[in-house]
């Protein structure tokens, strides 16, 4: 008969020989933390110097990502909307610091939860940032999706479109307080060339063609000017202006029919995009500067047509955007 192994023992469960686990575990519900307690428990900030793992330097980014909880908007109209957020907060460290208390970024928000968000209360936040963690910049985005009512083009229905917006403001340690727009914007485009090839065939050999269209999207980032203050609404306004073509969100036949003689009436390239949204962000003074990436997603070819443009201040945002997957819709 083959002999049974040997029962070993276990450190967190019961053995096979039904030995007692060597650690026992469990969770006490009843203690709670008194301000003793919580005085004496370790902290890694407060490490000597050499618990610093690699090269003691400075990281200009650290903090905490995607962490989301419902904030409220001012809209145009003067109501208010309350919308889940997605937030990014993080503060330069520097290089004799081993880390940051992170939950002080996320705490931070918890505290000012059902204030209003406005341009000035990021900038509090961000003050707040550079006192309770100690930091000589911060960064903070703040993404969410942005409901208006839009109408039908000929039907009168009306339903909600989404946009997706993030507000980012940056406070440095000389003081300076920047804050940013961040606005993508769904459209169609169709194909001059196409169009033109299409009416070319019906012309000459009397074939019909359809001309290829494409969903696609800009991203428009903007920075306001001092004192001046820009809505999501007029930045919505501003590219319905240049690009016309919106996608639709309510739709009968004869919006359908309304769409494609817009369309037509609106044909352009990537590049017509990239120009006709620069001519309308260009002429807002309460703009300083901008950026604008768009993406047309070819229904022809199997990549995807692109263009970035910029206002082309000194010492502002340059073309440097290579994020386009991001711009898939």
């Amino acid at each position: 008969m083959k002999k049974k192994p040997k029962s070993k023992p276990m450190y967190l469960h019961t053995s096979a020989s039904g030995a007692a686990p060597r650690i026992k575990r469990g969770y006490d519900r009843a203690f709670r933390a008194d301000d003793a307690y919580r005085a004496s428990l370790p902290d890694m900030m407060e490490a000597a110097h050499d618990a610093i793992q690699g090269s003691h330097v400075p990281i200009q980014q650290v903090g905490v990502s995607n962490f989301r909880l419902p904030l409220t908007f001012r809209t145009k109209g003067g109501g208010s909307l309350n919308l889940e957020a997605s937030v990014t907060g993080t503060v330069s460290l520097e290089a004799e610091l081993k880390g940051i208390n992170m939950s002080r970024i996320v705490r931070s928000f918890y505290e000012r939860k059902d204030e209003v968000f406005t341009g000035e209360w990021m900038g509090r936040m961000l003050k707040s940032y550079l006192r309770s963690v100690g930091t000589k910049d911060a960064r903070l985005r703040v993404s969410f999706s942005y409901p208006m009512l839009q109408q039908s083009l000929r039907s009168g229905l009306e339903g909600y479109q989404y946009y997706e917006v993030a507000f980012e403001g940056v406070m440095t340690r000389s003081g300076a307080y920047r804050r940013f727009i961040h606005f993508d914007f769904v459209y169609s485009s169709a194909c001059p060339c196409s169009a033109e090839l299409s009416e070319h065939a019906r012309d000459r050999r009397g074939v019909y063609a359809i001309p290829h269209s494409q969903r696609s999207k800009a991203r428009v980032t903007l920075e306001e000017a001092d004192g001046k203050k820009i809505w999501i609404e007029d930045v919505q306004a501003h590219c319905l202006q240049a690009l016309q073509t919106e996608t639709q969100v309510m739709v009968k036949r004869e919006d359908e029919q309304a769409f494609a003689e817009l369309n037509g009436a609106n044909v352009k390239f990537v590049e017509d995009a990239a120009r006709l949204l620069y001519r309308e962000f260009d002429q807002d003074k309460r703009i300083r500067d901008f950026r604008i990436a768009c993406s047309h997603l070819e229904s022809l070819h199997s990549h995807d047509a692109v263009s970035v443009i910029c206002k082309g201040v000194k010492g502002g945002f340059t073309a440097d955007f290579y994020d386009f997957r991001s711009l898939v819709c």
